[in-house]
Protein backbone atom coordinates (compact mmCIF):
# COMPACT_ATOMS: atom_id res chain seq x y z
CA UNK A 1 0.00 0.00 0.00
CA UNK A 2 0.99 3.71 -0.78
CA UNK A 3 1.10 6.61 1.78
CA UNK A 4 0.56 10.34 0.11
CA UNK A 5 2.65 12.35 2.17
CA UNK A 6 1.76 15.97 -0.12
CA UNK A 7 3.02 17.34 -3.14
CA UNK A 8 1.23 14.73 -5.13
CA UNK A 9 4.23 11.93 -3.64
CA UNK A 10 2.89 8.73 -2.81
CA UNK A 11 5.52 6.46 -0.91
CA UNK A 12 5.21 2.24 -0.12
CA UNK A 13 4.14 2.03 3.17
CA UNK A 14 6.51 -1.01 4.28
CA UNK A 15 9.53 1.58 2.62
CA UNK A 16 8.76 4.03 5.04
CA UNK A 17 11.64 3.55 8.19
CA UNK A 18 10.70 6.60 10.22
CA UNK A 19 8.48 10.00 10.43
CA UNK A 20 10.50 12.85 12.30
CA UNK A 21 8.40 16.25 12.61
CA UNK A 22 10.09 19.47 11.63
CA UNK A 23 10.27 20.50 15.77
CA UNK A 24 12.56 17.29 16.27
CA UNK A 25 14.29 18.42 13.34
CA UNK A 26 15.00 21.82 14.05
CA UNK A 27 15.85 21.06 17.80
CA UNK A 28 18.34 18.56 17.46
CA UNK A 29 22.13 18.67 15.82
CA UNK A 30 22.09 14.87 15.30
CA UNK A 31 19.06 14.95 12.60
CA UNK A 32 20.90 18.52 10.97
CA UNK A 33 23.73 16.30 10.81
CA UNK A 34 22.25 13.38 9.18
CA UNK A 35 20.11 15.76 6.45
CA UNK A 36 23.06 17.43 5.78
CA UNK A 37 25.18 14.16 4.96
CA UNK A 38 22.02 12.90 3.12
CA UNK A 39 21.33 15.89 1.36
CA UNK A 40 21.60 14.23 -2.56
CA UNK A 41 18.52 11.93 -1.46
CA UNK A 42 16.57 14.35 -0.36
CA UNK A 43 13.45 15.91 -2.21
CA UNK A 44 11.87 18.84 -1.17
CA UNK A 45 8.07 19.49 -1.18
CA UNK A 46 6.99 23.10 -1.88
CA UNK A 47 9.53 25.32 -1.76
CA UNK A 48 10.88 24.40 1.34
CA UNK A 49 7.39 24.34 3.46
CA UNK A 50 7.45 21.49 5.25
CA UNK A 51 5.89 20.03 8.57
CA UNK A 52 7.86 16.52 8.56
CA UNK A 53 9.89 14.46 7.23
CA UNK A 54 9.70 10.98 5.93
CA UNK A 55 12.90 8.81 5.30
CA UNK A 56 12.74 6.07 3.34
CA UNK A 57 15.22 3.05 2.16
CA UNK A 58 16.28 5.47 -0.37
CA UNK A 59 15.07 9.12 -0.20
CA UNK A 60 14.41 11.83 2.35
CA UNK A 61 11.34 13.32 1.83
CA UNK A 62 10.20 17.14 2.85
CA UNK A 63 6.41 16.79 3.66
CA UNK A 64 4.04 19.50 4.08
CA UNK A 65 2.00 17.01 5.47
CA UNK A 66 2.25 17.11 9.86
CA UNK A 67 3.87 13.86 11.72
CA UNK A 68 1.12 12.69 12.87
CA UNK A 69 -1.57 12.50 10.49
CA UNK A 70 1.39 10.95 8.43
CA UNK A 71 1.88 7.98 11.08
CA UNK A 72 -2.20 7.42 10.85
CA UNK A 73 -2.08 7.23 7.48
CA UNK A 74 0.66 4.65 7.54
CA UNK A 75 -0.55 2.43 10.76
CA UNK A 76 -4.00 2.13 8.85
CA UNK A 77 -2.19 0.87 6.01
CA UNK A 78 -0.03 -1.84 7.97
CA UNK A 79 -2.78 -3.25 10.18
Amino acid sequence: MYVHIGDDILVRAIDIIFILDKQTIVSSEITKGFLENHQSASINAENNAYKSIVVTKDTIYFSPIASNTLKKRSYKLMV
